[in-house]
């Protein structure tokens, strides 16, 4: 994590639960205890059966891989390589492949259990699955990268399959990425597979097998929450503004999608640091900026700013989509904001939730509101597999109705159970997967 996204204090220390005195201290921020702990607090909510507690609360396989590659100086390097396969009780394993320094076996256990629900949730019949390297993929040439990303799908081996583990971009990679891992697997399988296993990988480039629409899939269904919640509060979307932390795939659609609806990004952040224009940018020169020069950096339409002042920036909207643990107890303090549209992964901890959701501040939380995603690489699966091409209006309106159906449901849950919206999705998945396992039971 780079300081640019870390956050300004330390967020370590969890303040007290009501009805108890004693403040918990954790050495570092656990993403996995974090995502168990919210899986605990859902699982009272529905008073789930301990045997399916027990059988999620750990991955179902976990694979650490070292594997060499020789660089263009003629050097070998190791790298380490992680898959988590979490649980494919309601089908293949499905989950990005995150290069970034930071990757960690933790995080790619607590990411690959949060796509067991967010599949759970958008009813879609793909299980949980994650996985990495843990390097930064800004610091080789393409053509190591490829070799990295040839020499780790070689790896996996057999613990991907379209039929059983199903990658897909995250953090540090993207449809190139996917075209390689693809290529590579297909070329494992022998001639007479070759065109069958397109769907080994999601999020392609369209010549390739990906699907119309993918690029932008995150950011769109983002996009339908936050529709949903104006709808709900009654809040007019034209002429509000909104604040942007990471401004890769998912942040620029956002912002891009958006400000056809009249929202205006006033502020941005991401790695590199944080600009301001209180007069709007225009995110379309943005996404193109960022595209060509790899970050926000330089862009000459803002103002540099720091991270406290981008915080404490007033906005109708906040749309974190960095990293995890980006909004500790200083962030929720500062923020002046009506709603928080998680396009990141856990970028909200707990302590600093607690804050919001007493300060009144809405949360779409990433289980509901980044699955965009997922859906609609489910939906180059199924053109994958019928041999098929849907137009992006055809992939479109079935995101929109899949992310309008689970925002209701979700609303719903969380208003019958009087929780938040966090735990109204979580527990909304775990009832779900519940009722299959009571349903096939457990095998011998």
């Amino acid at each position: 994590m780079t300081p640019a996204d870390s956050p300004s204090a330390p967020s370590n220390v969890v303040p007290p639960a009501p009805g108890s005195s004693r403040t918990i201290i954790v050495k570092e921020y656990d993403f996995f205890k974090v995502v168990q702990d919210y899986l605990e607090r859902a699982s009272r909510t529905l008073d789930l059966a301990d045997f399916v507690r027990a059988i999620l609360s750990q991955p179902k396989n976990e694979l650490i891989i070292n594997f060499p590659v020789k660089m263009d100086s003629g050097d070998v390097r190791l790298f380490k390589g992680y898959r988590v396969q979490h649980n494919n009780l309601l089908g293949p394993f499905k989950g990005g492949m995150r290069y970034h320094p930071s990757v960690t076996l933790d995080d790619v256990k607590a990411l690959a259990a949060m796509m067991t629900w967010k599949c759970a949730l958008m009813r879609v019949p793909f299980g949980g699955g994650k996985g990495g390297i843990k390097f930064d993929p800004h610091s080789v040439s393409k053509n190591e990268l490829q070799k990295i990303t040839r020499r780790f799908t070689h790896a996996l081996g057999e613990n991907i399959g379209p039929e059983y583990d199903i990658p897909a971009p995250d953090v540090g990679t993207n449809s190139q990425t996917m075209a390689w891992m693809m290529d590579t697997y297909s070329n494992m399988v022998g001639a007479a597979n070759k065109q069958s296993v397109k769907g080994v990988v999601t999020g392609k480039p369209v010549a390739s097998g990906g699907t119309l629409g993918r690029a932008k899939a995150t950011g769109q269904g983002a996009v339908f929450c936050v529709i949903e919640w104006a709808k709900e509060k009654g809040f007019d979307l034209e002429g509000s503004t909104m604040t942007v932390q990471g401004f890769g795939n998912v942040g620029s659609h956002l912002a891009v999608i958006l400000s056809r609806l009249g929202v205006s990004t006033i502020a941005v952040g991401d790695h590199t640091g944080y600009l301001l224009n209180p007069e709007g940018f225009n995110a379309h020169k943005l996404q193109d900026w960022v595209e060509t020069h790899g970050s926000i950096a330089g862009y000459p339409g803002g103002k540099a700013i720091t991270r406290e002042e981008f915080f404490k920036t007033k906005a109708d909207i906040f749309a974190p989509c960095a990293l995890e643990n980006q909004i500790g107890e200083t962030e929720a303090k500062n923020l002046d904001c009506k709603v928080i549209v998680e396009g990141a992964n856990g970028p909200t901890n707990p302590a600093g939730e607690r804050i919001l959701l007493e300060r009144g501040i809405d949360i779409l939380p990433d289980v509901l509101a980044n699955s965009g995603g997922v859906t609609v690489s489910y939906y180059e699966w199924v053109q994958n597999k019928r041999s098929e091409s849907w137009t992006e209006e055809e992939v479109d309106a079935k995101l929109e109705k899949a992310m309008t159906r689970a925002y209701r449901e979700v609303a719903d849950f969380a208003r019958q159970h009087k929780v938040d919206r966090r735990i109204g999705a979580y527990g909304l998945a775990l009832q779900r997967i519940e009722a299959v396992y009571k349903e096939r039971e457990i095998f011998p």
